[in-house]
């Protein structure tokens, strides 16, 4: 049961405080350890969660923080700039990890422990503070979620138990990190297992030098890998591709709820680029779960082998198989881009289970020549083990674009109550004047989905690829431009 702390409420954790178990206290550093986050660079999933508490609780600072032997690390801040560390005793944070529920304090200046605080006594002067423990399936806690005022204030149990799974979510990030940074080492481990045995049937000379190339490809691989888990849910921008242009757009129907869609457009190696868009069954901690978990797979499973069906054969097989996806499945369109010389593009796309992307281009009546892509066969990832994907190759020359969505567009309704579905979606791309470009295409559906009058019930993502015309190429390739927002009922909401 989760306890609001007052002047006559001696919880653990006030005054001089309970002194930490020492073989209890050995245990959670050896588990902070493990899970190495303790001095990484900042991480969008954890900002976002520490920024999601700010706003849930209407509070001027938000914070993740690790507690370590003797300091207090954040992980993440909101309305906190500038604060890396603090130490450990007193802290409000090493009270709180030694219990089980949250630490509830209304009025720090009437507890003994937290009025001696920096973040009390000093400029700050915080006079609320809320914390729920990180905990750990094996009962160590790492650190807490925390919530500060400048006001003395109450909470209810909802509002306890609300910052308890933002808790649990940043635990669940940190179980994915782990769990995807072992898979990397067992998936290398394996692979030069089998090089080394193969290559014992050669010379010795070609044993060696093949040895050599493996060694630096999984050094090269495993730095790749390492570089996509400090990756978000959605990336903050899109990269720079040389002859490509890139826009994407993600809308929520409710800032309460974490959407399931998702998108990337990442490098394979010095010519190729993969890009990929999906939408996870359901929203909420849950979804949101899933959804890093496809994003760090479908990226690692690419820097292996970017064949597209096969990229989309492993995020099967890992939501199938690892416990933290449940029995949640995704749609997924996988694409693999090559450049040709004459600036058009090779396209392979893989689709698994979703909606079609388009292919557009202008026709010689004025308007836009639009076909489905939509390869025949494509099966829904993560609910059948002997899944089967399809895909398909064609060609995007200059001048023309490639539309991806998510399903909540085409479900968006009508003036006329219809749902606007592929027909609807098709006639508005086919009747479209001017500018093919990926930008003008977000901008021209972000005005279709401002215009309809109940907004979307479903997040919408949408992602765009456009080759410019030969004598409109930049040299270092075409900016990206990326959009984040929320329908506008919710605008200046809570």
């Amino acid at each position: 049961m989760t306890a609001q702390a007052s002047a006559a409420d001696p919880a653990p954790g006030r005054g001089a405080g309970p002194v930490p178990d020492q073989d209890v206290e050995a245990g959670r550093l050896s588990a902070v350890r493990r899970y190495d986050i303790l001095d990484t660079p900042p991480d969008g999933a954890f900002d976002r969660v520490a920024a999601l508490a700010g706003r849930l609780f209407d509070v001027p600072v938000a914070t993740v923080t690790i507690v370590d032997s003797d300091r207090i690390w954040f992980k993440a801040t909101h309305g906190l700039e500038g604060v890396k560390e603090i130490g450990r005793d007193p802290g409000l944070c090493g009270s709180a990890i030694l219990r089980d529920d949250a630490l509830v304090i209304p009025d720090t200046l009437h507890d003994p422990v937290a009025a001696n605080n920096p973040l009390v006594a000093g400029e700050m002067g915080v006079r609320f503070y809320a914390a729920a423990p990180i905990t750990t399936s094996d009962g160590h806690r790492l650190g807490t979620v925390n919530i500060l005022d400048t006001k003395p204030r109450s909470i209810t149990e909802e509002d306890i138990a609300t910052l308890s799974d933002l808790a649990a979510i940043v635990m669940d990030e940190m179980e994915l990190r782990l769990s995807a940074m072992r898979a990397l080492r067992e998936e290398q481990e394996r692979r030069t297992a089998e090089s080394m045995h193969a290559e014992r049937e050669r010379a010795r000379a070609e044993a060696e030098r093949a040895a050599r190339e493996q060694a630096e490809k999984d050094k090269a691989a495993i730095a790749a890998f390492a570089s996509t888990l400090q990756r978000t849910l959605l990336p903050p921008a899109l990269p720079a591709v040389p002859g490509l242009e890139l826009a994407c757009h993600y809308r929520t129907a409710s800032v309460h709820d974490v959407g399931g869609d998702f998108y990337d457009v990442f490098p394979v190696d010095a010519d190729r680029w993969a890009f990929f868009l999906g939408d996870v069954c359901g929203k909420g901690p849950e979804a949101a779960t899933v959804t890093a978990l496809a994003r760090h797979t479908l990226r690692a499973a690419a820097q292996i082998d970017p064949d597209p069906v096969t990229v989309l054969s492993t995020l099967n097989t890992v939501l199938l198989t690892d416990v933290a996806a449940g029995s949640r499945f995704c749609t997924a369109l996988f694409g693999l881009l090559t450049p040709q010389e004459d600036g058009a593009f090779t396209v392979t796309v893989a689709s698994g289970g979703h909606p079609s992307a388009y292919h557009v281009r202008p026709d010689d009546g004025g308007s836009v020549w639009v076909k489905a892509v939509r390869p025949k066969g494509g099966m829904l990832i993560g609910a059948f083990p002997e899944a089967h994907f399809a895909q398909s190759t064609f060609r995007l020359a200059p001048g023309e674009g490639l539309f991806l969505y998510t399903d909540g567009l085409t479900e968006a309704r009508t003036a006329q109550g219809a749902m606007l579905g592929e027909d609807g979606l098709t006639g508005f791309l086919h009747q479209r004047t001017g500018s093919l470009t990926a930008t003008a295409l977000v901008d021209d559906t972000v005005t279709l989905l401002d215009a309809l009058p109940e907004g979307v019930g479903d997040d919408v993502a949408l992602l765009t690829l456009s080759v410019p015309d030969s004598e409109s190429v930049p040299e270092a390739g075409v900016a990206a431009t990326a959009h984040t927002t929320a329908t506008p009922e919710h605008f200046g909401q809570e």
